[in-house]
């Protein structure tokens, strides 16, 4: 075999590789020759059909096979030969070739590059915590209390007010149809709770009891029914009857009612599940702050073909997303297609980089992933659903379904690695920032710097100004009209300031989305109950 190297360029290489003619028959006479002792053929005994004939009938595919598995060998051997790591499969492609004559082809193929990890221990971190103090107990104790709310029967003939509740029948149609799901007997509405399509609790206000109305609404363009997404539809609703709700004392008993012994237990699981939450968003702060300073700290050439396959990835669910909920990219995210095409190729670029500078890292530690690794991720998942123990047996019984773990886990396991290398120092937050979006945080920060840019020129231009003679301010105020025409013109040519993006596709690669701390305060709450 013959191998010469014809590219070598940053990470890309290209081989063109010669199998001479007898390496190739030899290979083939040996399959034909094995075929020859099995093979069935009318008027002959087992094992006995003539070589000739076998090769008259079998040559073509078993030429065929053994080219597929010589230029598989051949290709291989020539990588390990130089110790390349190829990023992906190298292309192949047969320049020259008949039966009877060398093999000749080219292989085409990026590496993984070469990384110089350094002294990991230098990196300096700051982890956001938040503090689980009793008001934060006691927010999250009233949402458990305020989810155990009761209505009674109003008796009065008053109308209907915002946290009141109302029992009614209601039939929806679209287009005239009626359609599945939209339509329930003695259903029991809060106003102002959000429960329902928006705009319909609106339309109920000030509604008595025994009343019939009809209610136009239009669907969310993200609604899970296909055929209601983005219609308008009316609802047919009879007021039934109207329910005030009845106040709620936190106490022993309320406790128990959630499958608490007392108040205090029920303190102690919300206080729990909320140091839980405040933890794993510090984790989840902590990880994206390694992870920007690695992708400050380290640059070096990423295989294109990798950057193009994730980028694909991405590209294709954020075209998915944009066409479910109607939109175009100018609505979505305030950038043409091409604009936001180079900013998720970017995005792409920063993930292969960070991934293979993660493996790296884990490749010279010796970072493993065990079998309990993969199972305790899977039961993580499943806790998600309504029977976290048959979603496990599947994944125990399902080998190459729990392998969807593996690149996850191993990469908390190399940042989790990294971290206790790091200088890491705690810094107490409150919990809205804790659980404020880094992407927020950056926006806000680069509005604060130019804030602080714009103030410090005013305040040089006005010191500037005040040291002038008074004669030449003065003079400098007397503009002719014809100065005044001319600044109102070069007013007009002025572009208009670039507006403010919206919000990005939500498969937009950051860290995890922001939450308020009520909303952290109620899912503990929520959890704590649950349990």
């Amino acid at each position: 075999m013959q191998v010469n190297e014809t590219l070598s360029e940053g990470l890309k290489r290209e081989f063109q590789i010669i199998v001479p003619s007898s390496d190739v028959e030899a290979e083939v006479e040996g399959r034909l020759l094995e075929l020859s002792k099995t093979v069935k053929m009318k008027g002959f005994r087992p094992g006995k059909v003539p070589l000739s004939i076998i090769r008259r009938q079998y040559r073509p595919s078993v030429l065929g096979e053994v080219l597929e598995r010589t230029i598989q060998k051949s290709s291989q051997k020539a990588i390990e030969e130089r110790e390349l790591r190829p990023a992906l499969q190298p292309k192949i492609e047969i320049t020259d070739y008949s039966d009877g004559s060398d093999l000749e082809y080219k292989m085409d193929m990026e590496i993984l590059p070469e990384i110089e990890i350094g002294n990991l221990s230098e990196v300096s971190l700051t982890r956001p915590v938040a503090e689980v103090d009793d008001e934060k107990v006691n927010d999250g104790i009233q949402r458990i209390a305020d989810a155990d709310k009761k209505f009674t029967k109003v008796e009065e003939a008053r109308a209907a007010e915002v946290g009141d509740a109302l029992l009614i029948d209601f039939q929806g149609t679209i287009e005239g149809v009626e359609l599945e799901g939209t339509s329930a007997e003695d259903f029991e509405i809060e106003l102002g709770s959000g429960s329902f399509i928006p705009g319909f609790e609106d339309q109920l206000i000030g509604v008595k009891a025994g009343a019939h109305l009809l209610v136009n609404v239009d669907f969310p363009k993200d609604y899970p029914q296909q055929e209601a997404a983005g219609k308008p539809a009316v609802f047919e609703v009879d007021v039934k009857e109207l329910r005030v709700r009845e106040d709620v004392t936190i106490d022993d008993e309320m406790a128990a009612r959630q499958g608490f012994d007392n108040l205090a237990a029920l303190s102690d699981k919300v206080r729990e599940r909320l140091k839980a939450q405040f933890d794993e968003a510090s984790k989840a702060r902590l990880k994206r702050s390694l992870l920007d300073l690695l992708a400050e700290r380290y640059a070096f050439d990423v295989p294109t073909g990798m950057i193009e396959q994730e980028f694909e990835t991405i590209w294709a669910q954020v075209k998915k997303d944009l066409e479910q909920a109607e939109l175009t990219f100018e609505d979505a995210t305030g950038q043409s297609e091409e604009e936001a095409e180079e900013e998720y190729r970017q995005i792409a670029e920063r993930r292969v980089r960070l991934g293979l500078l993660l493996s790296e890292v884990g490749r010279q530690n010796e970072i493993t992933i065990e079998r309990d690794d993969l199972l305790n991720a899977a039961l993580e998942s499943a806790r998600g659903f309504s029977n976290p123990q048959q979603v496990l047996e599947f994944y125990r019984s399902n080998p190459n379904a729990l392998e969807r773990f593996r690149a996850p886990v191993f990469e908390d396991k190399v940042v989790a690695f990294l971290t206790e290398l790091a200088d890491v120092a705690d810094n107490v937050v409150d919990v809205e920032e804790l659980f404020r979006d880094p992407d927020e945080e950056e926006a806000i920060a680069k509005e604060d710097t130019a804030k602080e840019k714009k103030a410090a020129t005013k305040k040089k231009t006005a010191a500037k100004t005040a040291a002038k003679p008074a004669a030449k301010k003065k003079a400098a105020s007397k503009k002719s009209d014809d100065d005044k025409s001319d600044d109102d013109k070069s007013g007009d040519d002025k572009k208009p300031a670039k507006k403010k993006s919206a919000a990005k596709p939500t498969t937009k690669p950051k860290a995890k989305s922001a939450k308020s701390g009520a909303k952290s305060a109620k899912s503990a709450a929520k959890a704590a109950k649950d349990e």
